[in-house]
């Protein structure tokens, strides 16, 4: 496995995408929570700790996109430049490949995405001066790393689809459709049924994390349910890469 965890790794950081991805993730938490704290800073009343926190991290829906998106061309370039037959070849057991990959793209995207949130955090803190929130304070400190887990999350979901897609542009599509179209779908159901499943849907159940109002889950249990989601679609995906040919 360490020989596999290897080879994932060189893969991974040669694929000129990810740095270039990695260093859009990052310009764009800390644009966001810039722009959103000179904003929040105008304003007269004094802003909860909750409330400054989830300024200083409103990339994260945009940022889940990028994230998603690199999780799918962890695994569709392997399809697009045939590089899949060797791995496969070298690993017959795909199980453990898709594993080995899972676990090195959530290694690196989850430092990435802890140094991310945390300098988003801290240059909006910067911003509001006086008036911005401490690690120390209640609920910041998880609502900071559960960002970076949300994150994560989204590129784990982002791998699972692009597994079961094997096509770059089709996974990037279905992730925006599964974290972006499908809540506005939900919340168009009638009789109360959008409100009421609402919670449970991908990015909404996932996002719960990051926030500090009370609702249906806990933020924890949003988690939770996200990471149900995920689980969901590696486990599709590991039956059709088990099923198909390369």
């Amino acid at each position: 496995m360490i020989g596999l965890l290897r080879s994932e790794w060189i893969k991974l950081r040669s694929i000129r995408s990810t740095m270039w991805t990695m260093a859009g993730l990052v310009v764009v938490m800390i644009s966001f929570a810039y722009l959103n704290s000179a904003i929040a800073s105008r304003q007269a009343e004094r802003l909860q700790a909750g409330e400054v926190t989830q300024m200083a991290l409103g990339a994260a829906p945009f940022a889940s996109l990028i994230v998603a998106s690199l999780g799918v061309l962890a695994i569709s370039s392997e399809y697009r430049t045939g590089m899949i037959r060797t791995t496969l070849l070298a690993v017959p057991r795909r199980g453990r490949m898709l594993a080995a990959k899972a676990t090195t793209f959530a290694a690196f995207t989850l430092v990435v995405n802890l140094l991310s949130c945390l300098a988003a955090f801290l240059v909006g803190q910067a911003v509001l001066g006086s008036r911005g929130a401490s690690l120390e304070e209640p609920g910041v400190l998880r609502m900071v790393a559960g960002c970076a887990l949300y994150l994560t999350g989204a590129g784990l979901f982002g791998l699972a689809l692009g597994t079961l897609v094997r096509h770059t542009a089709g996974g990037v599509v279905a992730v925006i459709v599964t974290l972006f179209v499908l809540p506005q779908l939900v919340g168009m159901l009638p009789n109360g049924a959008g409100a009421r499943l609402m919670p449970y849907v991908t990015s909404v159940a996932g996002m719960r994390i990051m926030s500090s109002a009370p609702g249906v889950l806990t933020p924890w249990a949003g988690f939770g349910v996200f990471c149900l989601w995920i689980a969901a679609a590696a486990l599709a995906a590991l039956v059709l890469l088990r099923g198909r040919d390369a």
